[in-house]
Formats: C-alpha cells, structure tokens, sequence
C-alpha cells in the first residue's frame, strides 16, 4: 500500500472497537500489528491502514460477516462501490483514495490467507477505479541548474547552508525529512583529503520510511558546497546552540527544521525566476527523471530513493508523446527523417 495520508473528513468512519465481531477485530489487530512490528511501518502508517481497514471491517459487520473466511469478492467489491458513491452522509472518494483504500484490504486479505485464517484471497480479482495517473513534476536540467546557483549567494554561513542543503537533495534525491534529519556523522568522504581517496568520492547515509537507512552517493558539485558549509559555516551556527549532532543548523545551533528548509528552497527558487511550484519533491523527482533520462537502470534509482518497489520507480519512466515521437523519428529505421 502506498504510504500515502489519508484525506480526514472524506472518508467513511470505521467501526469503533468493540462494535466488530470478535475475529474480525481480532484479525484486523493481528494484521495492524504485522504491519507496525514486523514490517516496521511508521505510527501514522498504520494509523492510515487502520482508518481504512476499520471502515471495511465494519462494512463486513454490517454485512453479516463475522470470520474473514466468510468474506465473498462481491463483498468486496460492494465495499469499493460505497467507497465510491458515498453513504451515510460521507462523501464519496477519488479514484485515487479508493485504490489505497482496496490495497489496504487486498494487503489483509493475502495476511489472512498466508497465515491460514482463510483458504483464498476474495480481493485478488477486484479492481480498483481507474484514474489518470500523473507524472511527477521535474525540473529541466537547466532550471535545477539556476535553483542551485540561486540558493547561496555570498559567502556567510546561511548562504553556505543553504546551498549545501539544496545541492544535497538534488544530489541524493533524498525526501526533505531525511536531508534535514542527517546528523554530521552521516556524511562520509566529503571533507579535506577524505573527499578525494573515498572511491567514488562521498557518500550519506539516509534514514527512511520504516527506519530504513540506505547509503547514497554525492555528486561534485554537492560535495564541494558540502565541504564548504562543514569546514566554514557549521561551526559559527554551532557556536550559538547547546551542541547537537544535526549536519544542518538553524541560526540558534539547533537542528533545521523542515519548515526552514521549504522556505530556503522557496526563496532560491523566487530569484531564480522559476514561474512553476517548486517542492523539495520536485527536487526528488527531478532526480530520479534525470537519472533515468541519463540511461540509469531502473532498479538502481529503486534503490537511490529508497522505493520498496520497483513499480513505484516505474512512473518516473512514462514518458509524453513528444517524447515517443522524438525517440521514433530518431531511432526507427523506416521513421520518416
């Protein structure tokens, strides 16, 4: 299931504990338990999870379903219609909310079956409501170019910060809350002679959804504007705090917020002259586009962004029809030139 927040107000409430039958509160708290301990899935993850479920375990209730074994595909599917016509005064859902929501359940449903509370999978089949799907939003190469050179004009500790923190997202396609969450200890082969003997130069180590750490590489350019902060600018900012490990720090010597952050990239981007929103996201995603523009395998930017699944990377690979034009003309031997 993506990890993505559920809309508050928009969705229908679930079943309160103790309304449920029994074994379905029971397997529901089984399964929410799974996902929190064994698969390490954040609180508000499974928070979500547990919105979603609870809503559909109350639809099994109302159902006359007291076991999930007695649980039918049509059950099923009359759940992902109400969740998408509306009931009860709750508003209906997007396209986009109801697949989270029947991968929550297909998610329980293959729990259910792996542990031998029931023999199949009754959501394996149902679909879920088509949408549109959307490409990520990214910056040209040449736009990231004038961010970056926008974030840190002068040669004072913030704008040192600033262009280091910016060069590093772009650099490691890291999610703003794990850039800002780096301590200096997470950083490896930047500084003085380090920075040349490391192979393949500097490295940071990010931690992710579920406390997931990965290993990234950082480029030339961030590397540089890394060093600079680490060897002129961090320690003026320190000066100031009570001593923290943070490797990005705020003017009081304590760690920089992500809030701080949004508004460093916010400002860079206002007098770079970009006219488009731009997000610490769109840095990310710019990132991972560039990446696979370049020839970059798939399964190596899974790893770069730190995606459980491929098929989450995969999106970055769709491509406009332009584009499929362009590569035809070019590539195909009967194309007209």
């Amino acid at each position: 299931m993506p990890d993505v927040r559920p809309a508050p107000d928009r969705q229908l409430p679930p079943a309160p504990d103790g309304q449920l039958p029994a074994a379905l509160e029971r397997a529901l708290r089984d399964y929410l338990a799974h996902l929190g301990v064994e698969r390490g899935l954040s609180t508000h993850t499974v928070a979500a999870y547990r919105r979603d479920l609870g809503r559909y375990a109350g639809h099994l209730a109302r159902a006359g379903r007291t076991r999930l074994d007695q649980v039918t595909e049509a059950d099923v599917t009359d759940h992902v219609t109400v969740l998408r016509r509306g009931s009860d005064g709750a508003a209906a859902l997007s396209p986009s909310s109801t697949a989270r929501a029947l991968a929550a359940v297909r998610g329980w449903h293959r729990f259910a079956q792996a542990e031998g509370l029931t023999a199949g999978d009754p959501a394996a089949q149902v679909s879920a409501p088509s949408s549109l799907r959307r490409l990520p939003h990214a910056l040209s190469v040449d736009d990231v170019a004038r961010l970056l050179d926008a974030a840190g004009t002068g040669d004072g500790p913030l704008p040192l910060r600033d262009r280091s923190l910016l060069e590093l997202l772009y650099s490691t396609g890291g999610r703003i809350s794990e850039v800002v969450g780096l301590d200096v200890d997470d950083v490896e082969g930047v500084v003085g002679a380090a920075s040349t003997s490391s192979p393949g130069g500097g490295t940071v180590r990010l931690t992710g959804k579920g406390d997931k750490e990965r290993v990234v590489p950082v480029g030339s350019f961030a590397r540089t504007a890394l060093e600079a902060y680490l060897v002129r600018a961090r320690g003026p900012l320190a000066a100031s705090g009570r001593g923290t490990p943070a490797l990005f720090l705020n003017t009081r010597g304590a760690r920089l917020s992500r809030q701080s952050a949004w508004a460093v990239l916010q400002g860079a981007a206002e007098r770079a002259g970009l006219t488009q929103h731009v997000s610490p996201h769109t840095l990310r995603h710019s990132f991972a586009t560039h990446l696979l523009a370049g020839g970059a395998d798939v399964r190596v930017v899974q790893e770069l962004l730190g995606h459980a699944s491929v098929t989450t990377t995969q999106i970055y690979t769709m491509v406009t029809p332009d584009t499929l034009r362009e590569v035809y003309a070019a590539a195909h031997p009967r194309a007209l030139r």
